[in-house]
């Protein structure tokens, strides 16, 4: 199985680093022939509206989305989490999501970069000690719809989910050395969707 990691803005090495440790093949996605040739994607944090003005630049954007509607599994760090969502509040005018993950999300529900934070949470679907969560100008899951399943919450605030194939966070689990939530991804969501023939 190969992952791409969408590389046009963000933490891109980080996530390749977090995939390979967890065996699987990882691919830099800039064009659609390489999108083409993943089984996966994970969309990583950085700046929402950077990253799909940019996927409408490299032609990628449609790609995406169809990809996304047709069961690719897909998961969404910090920015990724904005771009998957099918509604974003506080977004600037015009921005774009790619869709699919039936939330309301809010961007920088947190506070701005001088708000950052660490925090331990339980993640609902990973073992062992309580995940140390970075937050970096995070969003948080202002409404999740039905069918979206609460994985990690702060102060009552979605900061995880997942719906069928996809995954987001709203904190940046490539920027630690922990690799549970990937492993979680690679073992849990892409290999059930091979199984599946998606």
């Amino acid at each position: 199985m190969i992952v791409g990691v969408l590389a046009l803005q963000g933490d891109v090495r980080e996530h390749i680093s977090a995939l390979s440790d967890c065996g699987v093949g990882a691919l830099e996605v800039r064009t659609l022939s390489e999108l083409e040739s993943v089984q996966a994607l994970v969309i990583p944090g950085g700046e929402s509206t950077t990253i799909s003005k940019l996927a409408r630049a490299f032609d990628l954007f449609d790609g995406i989305q169809q990809r996304i509607k047709a069961g690719m599994p897909v998961f969404g760090s910090c920015a990724g989490l904005i771009l998957l969502a099918d509604r974003v509040l506080d977004a600037i005018v015009g921005q774009e999501s790619f869709g699919g993950l039936n939330v309301t999300a809010r961007r920088n529900a947190f506070g701005r970069q001088v708000d950052s934070f660490e925090s331990d949470i339980e993640f609902k679907g990973i073992t062992g000690p309580k995940f140390r969560a970075i937050f970096i100008r995070a969003p948080w899951i202002e409404e999740c719809s039905e069918g979206v399943e609460v994985l990690a919450q702060i102060d009552n605030h979605p900061v995880a989910v997942r719906s069928g194939n996809l995954l987001a966070t709203s904190f940046h689990p490539e920027l630690t050395r922990d690799n549970r939530i990937h492993r979680y991804f690679v073992e849990t969501i892409c290999n059930n969707a091979l199984r599946v023939g998606v």
